[in-house]
């Protein structure tokens, strides 16, 4: 049995500059052929393996350079992309691209979040009579790429149980569970595993991280008999099954029972098994000890004991992250932080840099785990010393206790997280005189070039403060002159000063860091910079007060105030680890509660308060689900419960999962909340029809991460269903989400297609 010792479950592939996201849409525009965008990624996977190799990594993950994501490539392995993106071009790839974004004809594929991260996967649509079939071209591609690097290759693909699970049946499918389709996938798997194994390959990964979740009976048995069919492949690579986020639980015995050749666990945010764990103790055990998805120093003297128990259990046991590096940023080394050296010289206390870890500096950490866990190096030399030493100082920091932020919450009461009934407030809001079906946007209006060349001068210092925000206020006018002159009835002003909904409040709020190179992809070629929350959270001062009546100056329609929410704010960040998320969520909800009193008491009536994030710190676990929905619901409540009747709360959800979510969506108790549903169909309605909701909502009627504008009749048809659900006094209209990623020559019209649908269903009701 061939083995390894070091290893990650997978790496970051957008490039440390996004180097592959600028090709990419390059090649959308048509600027560069798809070989100078292979040219790219080839590049980009070459500094990868080389950087993996120098750090120490001993089997390196490869196939995942993806160019927009691994499901989708995974759909396409398999033979399983829709009728209608393969005859949308004979082009391989840009029958890929098709499915990812859609066509101006034909909507792309359902997106929603890869289980409770921040990062968004392409959900494939299957049919009962889906003929699967292998597909193998760029995995081979990939390999000999990696064989011809001398790259030791561990291919990594979506295990079959786990694609399957997050799949769903194309509508009027009478087969509604895709896991019922499982016999026929596991020959394709079984396929691969006798290709890859001619090819050379030692090892191969199957990532299965639906085995942390709450799986049935049936699930479980499912589960062991696909790894029996694998594992019993004559011609085979060994296999290694990853699970991560969570804990395996009841769910570990059905892979470990097979004859699979190893297992990787979160050991971060789940717990090592039990020593008499059916099969464990004859496989190879990758234990996840170094957190692949916070940016926190690993805590040496647990890891290195963590490592002892997993010798107990396994006969051989590999040092990995807990997940694919995908979810943390490159590199610390280009970011601007004191040392702690830097910290005693001046005396000052906060952030360090010492007190984080990249992807680089987890190889790094990986590295020195395995020589101490192997006895190359003194468990007390001066390496681990030194490791010890970064936790404590941290520890020990005083920005980690603010003693007014704690009081402030200790003195919270019941009365600080209530709001006068749904019923009292919608007769308060009469005054704001909005018709039927009012139509609103979710809050961004495109980041063009000017904004992003007077965002670029004002952070070298080329143009002034003043300068800034008078190119700022130009866009703001601009947009509230084009929502008027569409008809919309409340009215944004368009977020120009904001380069991203949390980073941008987060650069405001104590306690908070960003980075300036600290890239993480989000979706496609959609990427953000997570802000690091290492302290206790307070806000010196207003925040959006003076942008948003500014816009409220130009216009005698509301506008309403944009606002990030405590749990999105949480669950965007990278998170300090040394408390519960719902004490750090308190302090957040008590700085934005503190804005929305003060928009209120600026004029502005209509607030909303941002939650995308709240299908997404959801446990994967079904016992852990209820005590989330407890302290959620009243994060938000703390966060809105300080304005009067008469200020109209909104909030917006967009891959919320609706229907597992409705009741807590409810017991948030916004007055009115939108919600993704175009690009899953319009399944809301059936969720509403089902669970009943009490409060405004606005079902998203286009879908904003395509390019494509879609027509009246096409949005009227979405609006109709949707009034089929709810009653028209409560209806919204408006887009899926905010349209800052999108060009004005797609949202524009987009809008105005929106508003017509709007103004005809009113007046044929009305009539």
């Amino acid at each position: 049995m061939s083995t390894f010792s070091t290893t990650v479950l997978g790496t970051p592939r957008i490039g440390p500059n996004r180097e592959l996201k600028f090709a990419t849409e390059k090649y959308w525009r048509g600027e560069i052929d798809a070989a100078e965008l292979q040219e790219v990624r080839s590049g980009l996977r070459a500094e990868s393996w080389k950087r993996l190799q120098e750090a120490g990594i001993d089997s390196i993950p490869t196939n995942v350079f993806s160019l927009y994501d691994q499901m989708l490539d995974t759909t396409v392995l398999v033979g399983a992309l829709p009728k209608q993106y393969l005859a949308a071009s004979n082009n391989p790839l840009d029958q890929y691209f098709a499915a990812a974004r859609g066509t101006a004809e034909i909507p792309p594929l359902e997106m929603t979040k890869w289980f409770d991260t921040n990062y968004h996967y392409l959900v494939p649509e299957l049919t009962a009579d889906v003929e699967f079939s292998l597909n193998p071209t760029e995995l081979l591609a990939d390999l000999e790429a990696a064989q011809q690097a001398e790259v030791n290759a561990r291919p990594v693909i979506v295990g079959p149980f786990t694609y399957l699970k997050l799949s769903k049946m194309a509508e009027g499918e009478e087969t509604k569970n895709p896991l019922d389709l499982i016999d026929r996938l596991v020959p394709v798997y079984e396929g691969v595993l006798e290709l890859l194994a001619h090819e050379g390959v030692e090892w191969v990964q199957l990532d299965e991280p639906s085995a942390v979740t709450t799986l049935t009976a049936e699930e479980q048995k499912v589960l062991q008999e696909v790894y029996t069919k694998l594992a019993g492949v004559k011609n085979r690579p060994q296999i290694l099954v990853a699970t991560y986020f969570g804990d395996t639980g009841a769910n570990l015995a059905a892979l470990t029972s097979t004859d699979i050749d190893g297992i990787s666990l979160d050991l971060v945010a789940g717990e090592l098994p039990d020593i008499d764990t059916p099969g464990l103790s004859d496989k190879l055990l990758v234990a996840g000890v170094v957190d692949g998805r916070n940016v926190w120093a690993t805590a040496i003297d647990g890891a290195v004991e963590l490592l002892s128990r997993c010798d107990e259990r396994a006969s051989k046991v590999a040092v990995s992250s807990s997940c694919s590096l995908l979810h943390v940023p490159y590199s610390l080394e280009p970011e601007n932080l004191p040392t702690i050296a830097e910290r005693n010289e001046d005396g000052s206390d906060g952030l360090c840099k010492e007190w984080l870890a990249f992807g680089t500096e987890k190889l790094a950490e990986i590295a020195l785990l395995s020589k101490v866990h192997n006895g190359a190096i003194d468990p007390n030399g001066p390496e681990v010393l030194a490791a010890r030493d970064v936790i404590n100082h941290r520890r020990e920091s005083s920005v980690t206790n603010d003693q007014a932020v704690r009081t402030r919450i200790a003195e919270l009461t019941e009365d600080d997280y209530q709001r006068v009934p749904y019923e009292e407030r919608v007769t308060a809001q009469e005054d704001l005189d909005l018709p039927l079906f009012p139509t609103t946007t979710i809050g961004s209006f495109p980041q063009t070039s000017e904004i992003r060349v007077a965002r670029r001068k004002f952070r070298k210092g080329e143009i002034t403060a003043d300068e800034y925000k008078k190119a700022m206020q130009g866009e703001v006018a601009h947009v509230i002159k084009n929502q008027e002159e569409l008809g919309i009835d409340v009215l944004v002003h368009g977020e120009p000063e904001r380069n991203d909904m949390v980073q941008y409040f987060a650069e405001q709020l104590v306690g908070y860091w960003a980075s300036e190179h600290g890239w993480v992809q989000s979706y496609g070629t959609r990427c953000v910079r997570p802000p690091v929350l290492f302290g206790d959270v307070s806000r010196p001062e207003p925040m959006s007060v003076e942008w948003t009546t500014y816009a409220a100056s130009l216009t005698d329609k509301p506008v309403k105030g944009m606002l990030t929410g405590p749990l999105t704010m949480l669950s965007w960040s990278f998170v300090r680890d040394d408390q519960s998320l719902e004490d750090t969520a308190k302090q957040v909800a008590l700085a934005i509660r503190d804005e929305c009193v003060d928009l209120e008491a600026a004029g502005i009536r209509v607030i909303q308060v941002d939650e995308p994030a709240l299908r997404e710190l959801l446990p994967l676990r079904d016992e852990d689900k209820a005590d989330y929905a407890r302290w959620a619901v009243a994060t938000f409540r703390l966060t809105t419960s300080g304005v009067k009747p008469e200020t109209q709360i909104h909030t917006h959800m967009c891959y919320s999962e609706f229907g597992e979510m409705v009741g807590v969506i409810g017991e948030l108790d916004a007055d009115v909340t939108s919600v993704e549903s175009a690009r899953s169909q319009m399944e809301i309605v059936e969720d509403l029809e089902e669970h009943g909701y009490h409060q405004g909502i606005g079902p998203g009627i286009y879908d904003i991460h395509s390019p494509r504008v879609p027509s009246v009749e096409e949005m009227s048809k979405a609006l109709r269903l949707a009034l089929g659900a709810v009653p028209a006094e409560r209806l919204w209209v408006n887009p899926d989400c905010g349209l800052k990623t999108r060009r004005s020559d797609e949202c524009y019209p987009s809008l105005k297609n929106m508003v017509e649908a709007a103004r005809e269903l009113r007046e044929s009701v009305q009539n």
